[in-house]
């Protein structure tokens, strides 16, 4: 009777673990920095959304897969994936040679462009070494403009880095950043189109050099994870030819 009862027990626990790595062998793991809207943000209920979380929600569905999103600063978000924290990260990473040499990208699901962001009182007509000389200017620590704005304006402005984009916005708000450099997306959301701000954008959009600005923003992978790269890359391809890409881009872009 206990050797019936003992055997029992094993295989129930057997089952149950099968049951449970089967489970964990379908979901995949989502490394996201919040808050970025309209890339990655939360809901007044808490809810992560965004344009990389359904565009990352829909190619799961499309593999048959769940997204688990854990939720990592960006200073971290590359260590993160190395220490298998998560399988991937989808956070509005641009893919450069710089980063290539440490993960596997996807291919492109994104190309935004950066700009110069300023309050609208300001005379600054157009960003370049004579104007911002002497300037205090905000950039998020760590990112493509991070690496621009220091590489061209370091040594004669005052480049402020910020773990966020939210501290950023509260120092222009107090007046003791003078302009930003962002990707376009996220000023929009943070500066042009949030209540009793008044700001506006200077200069033309960027998008070059490719050294700093790369190709566009794309999944970062374990440099090994080649299959799983090229199943995100595949269901990429299947949303952006029947459709459902175009109508997640236009709930957040157009």
């Amino acid at each position: 009777m206990t050797k019936r009862l003992t055997l029992s027990m094993l295989t129930l626990a057997v089952a149950t673990a099968t049951a449970a790595q089967a489970q964990a062998d379908d979901t995949i793991r989502i490394g996201v920095d919040v808050p970025y809207e309209p890339m990655e943000f939360r809901t007044a209920e808490g809810e992560l959304t965004g344009f990389d979380i359904e565009l990352g929600n829909a190619m799961c569905a499309e593999m048959n897969r769940e997204c688990e999103w854990v939720v990592q600063g960006w200073d971290g978000i590359i260590p993160g994936l190395m220490a298998r924290k998560y399988d991937a990260i989808m956070s509005s990473m641009t893919i450069n040679d710089k980063r290539r040499k440490k993960v596997l990208f996807s291919d492109p699901y994104f190309t935004p462009p950066s700009a110069w962001f300023i309050p609208s009182s300001s005379d600054l007509d157009e960003p370049s070494k004579e104007s911002l000389d002497g300037l205090s200017v905000g950039v998020q620590r760590g990112t493509l403009q991070d690496n621009y704005a220091t590489d061209m304006y370091g040594d004669i402005a005052d480049i402020n880095r910020y773990s966020t984009a939210d501290d950023m916005v509260l120092d222009m708000e107090s007046e003791r950043l003078d302009i930003v450099f962002l990707d376009y997306p996220v000023g929009q959301s943070t500066l042009l189109e949030s209540d009793n701000r008044d700001y506006e954008v200077v200069g033309d959009m960027i998008t070059e050099p490719k050294k700093y600005f790369g190709d566009g923003f794309g999944m970062a992978f374990r440099q090994r994870n080649e299959d799983l790269a090229a199943a995100f890359n595949q269901a990429l391809d299947t949303l952006q030819e029947n459709g459902t890409y175009d109508d997640i881009k236009a709930r957040y872009f157009e």
